[in-house]
């Protein structure tokens, strides 16, 4: 049972004891008050001529003993009437200090899930809650941690919207200005058609990257099977060196241990491969990445991929996993910043995690972790 149960417990337990207590005290009172005018009520005494009150009609006999009345009648007097008005007030106000205490939490969460309904997100009804620690202050601060999620997940896809048509726009644009200039030129018409050509894929990749990211975010992300990681890093390590050919830049690649996780091999496979390419991509020419798996007693399995480029500041390190984000440095490609986000969040679906940390000198490595299939 929760705090919120015996708060209630204790404030009806009061009301009741009040109204009890309240009641009873003017009870006895009124009684003490009637005993003192009529003699021999409540003490023992030798039996006597009969007081002058009593002299035509005589007492019962549990009067001159002090007993109670048979059928528990009061020993004469009015009806209690005051005790009973008393005991009723007192009731009423602990009952309205009980609802009081425990309506007003509850209307502004009523007030603050109506402002959220019409879009206000900012709303928090913690500060309002003052000091209460039960189950209604932890209702609040559900409610409040939920707002701030809905807002940071509304925001995010509004700059991403943002970001979006803001990519879409480039291609476009040297693709209309292309189609002009052919129009304007008809002699270099097959050079203008290369680079329409170029801004097509271009934009082929952007909703290519669109499509996979939106679906790992909506929890798509296919079967999952026992994937053997290293002949999957092994794989992409001979694409990278292909890739970083062009550059002189090598690939240093330590296998480590056999294992397997459990993945969708296409969307794994893409994700850390989108990482060696970001590596590359960030690397000098000449320069050296190093893709290297191990696996410690932790159950999981480590991947680092680090690269030797500019690195990147410390408050940008969880900024890279963002879409659209794109630090300084990158000499290679013409990537849309998707690349990391996409890791992300194909890691995640695959129970891992990924994140990054600089390099002691220069560069930057991207740390992935994954749990063992046998583990």
């Amino acid at each position: 049972m929760g705090r919120l149960f015996w708060k209630f417990f204790v404030f009806i337990w009061l009301a009741q004891l009040a109204g009890i207590l309240g009641t009873g005290a003017l009870f006895w009172v009124e009684r003490q008050q009637f005993a003192n005018h009529v003699p021999g009520i409540g003490e023992r005494h030798h039996p006597g001529p009969p007081p002058h009150e009593f002299a035509d009609h005589p007492p019962p006999p549990e009067f001159a003993r002090g007993l109670p009345p048979p059928h528990g009648r009061p020993p004469g007097g009015p009806l209690p009437v005051l005790p009973m008005i008393v005991g009723l007030l007192a009731s009423l106000l602990c009952a309205a200090g009980l609802a009081w205490y425990f309506a007003k939490p509850i209307r502004q969460l009523r007030n603050a899930f109506d402002a959220a309904a019409n879009g206000n997100l900012d709303v928090r009804v913690t500060p309002g809650m003052g000091g209460r620690r039960d189950e209604l202050a932890d209702l609040g601060k559900d409610f409040d941690r939920m707002t701030a999620q809905l807002q940071s997940f509304i925001e995010g896809q509004q700059r991403l919207l943002h970001d979006v048509s803001h990519e879409m726009r480039s291609p476009l644009a040297r693709l209309q200005a292309a189609i002009g200039l052919a129009r304007q030129q008809p002699a270099r018409i097959d050079d203008f058609l290369l680079r329409i050509e170029r801004e097509g894929d271009r934009m082929d990749q952007l909703i290519g990257e669109l499509l996979t990211l939106s679906r790992v975010e909506a929890g798509v992300t296919g079967e999952l099977e026992a994937v053997d990681i290293g002949e999957l890093l092994a794989s992409i390590a001979e694409d990278a060196r292909f890739e970083g050919s062009a550059r002189q830049i090598a690939i240093a690649f330590t296998p480590g241990p056999s294992a397997e996780v459990s993945a969708n091999a296409e969307l794994l496979h893409r994700a850390i491969e989108n990482v060696v390419r970001n590596a590359i991509g960030h690397s000098p020419d000449g320069g050296t990445v190093r893709l290297q798996a191990s696996s410690p007693d932790d159950g999981a399995l480590h991947i680092t991929i680090a690269d030797q480029g500019q690195g990147v500041p410390e408050n940008e390190l969880e900024a890279i996993f963002q879409p659209f984000f794109r630090g300084e440095g990158s000499t290679f490609g013409s990537g849309y910043g998707l690349g990391l986000a996409i890791a992300r969040r194909a890691i995640t679906a695959s129970g891992g995690r990924i994140y990054a940390r600089k390099m002691p000198g220069e560069g930057l490595a991207v740390e992935i972790e994954l749990p063992l299939l046998s583990a």
